[in-house]
């Protein structure tokens, strides 16, 4: 039989290197330590963006999908072009000679018609004076002053939905010789005419100091929309792939590309 091997004491184990001694803080024994649990029931969960996780009102939800889908898809140059809208500067300058001719409103109206109700009452005759200069609105209108050729310029909102109200009012001021642009936005037109919002506006005349201001603006109008409209109708939007797909086509394609060097 083979010997049992005889069991010896185990060496004591090396001490371990001394460091450099990091001196403790001395906890204060009246703070008591609380860690928080963040799970059910039990503390509140910190705060976060829950922006993507929020149930938007279906209104939004929609119009988003339309900002997308616009983007996505291919648009034809008849609804295109309005999103080319007229540039901050001119823009500003023509709501400014706009805001000049604002038709009165509600309560200026109710004035008049008093005075003139109280003058016919005391027997003497009313005064109607000069007809006034305004802006002209309502798409029925400013059809009917085109086709006349009496509009001077037209002024078009980008966001009218359904936008079959004014997709063929450019193709018709074009025919017809009359200055267009298009802005934004429909509220903002609306605020000229005492309205929420309005499709397009039109300038029939203006006072004989501002006719300088306006033939300025009628020449860059021009020069940007009427003597365009060529190009913009052939011109189609859209078409814009999203950024993952626009990640994995650069992937493919530098794939491709090293392959070739291969």
């Amino acid at each position: 039989m083979p010997k049992a091997v005889a069991k010896g004491k185990k060496p004591a184990p090396a001490p371990y290197p001394k460091g450099k001694q990091v001196a403790t803080k001395a906890k204060n024994p009246l703070i008591e330590k609380r860690p928080r649990n963040f799970s059910i029931g039990q503390d509140i969960q910190p705060k976060r963006d829950l922006a993507r996780f929020v149930k938007w009102p279906q209104y939004v939800r929609l119009q988003r999908q339309k900002a997308i889908l616009t983007q996505r898809l291919k648009v034809p140059p008849a609804i295109n072009q309005f999103t080319k809208t007229l540039d901050k500067n001119t823009a500003t300058s023509m709501f400014k000679l706009l805001n000049k001719y604002r038709p009165e409103s509600k309560q200026e109206k109710k004035t008049r018609l008093t005075t003139a109700a109280e003058a016919v009452a005391a027997g003497n005759k009313a005064d109607q004076g000069k007809k006034p200069v305004l802006v002209k609105y309502g798409i029925n209108h400013i059809t009917a002053l085109v086709e006349a050729k009496k509009a001077q310029l037209v002024v078009i909102a980008h966001d009218v939905d359904p936008i079959e109200i004014v997709i063929w009012l450019p193709a018709l001021c074009r025919k017809m010789g009359v200055p267009y642009c298009i802005v934004k936005s429909k509220s903002r037109l609306g605020t000229v005419v005492h309205k929420k919002t309005a499709t397009a506006l039109a300038l029939t005349e203006v006072k004989p100091e501002d006719k300088q201001e306006l033939a300025a603006l009628v020449g860059a109008i021009k020069a940007n929309y009427n003597d365009k409209y060529e190009d913009t109708r052939k011109t189609w939007g859209g078409g814009l792939k999203g950024l993952k797909s626009r990640h994995s086509i650069a992937k493919r394609e530098a794939k491709e590309a090293r392959e070739i060097k291969i």
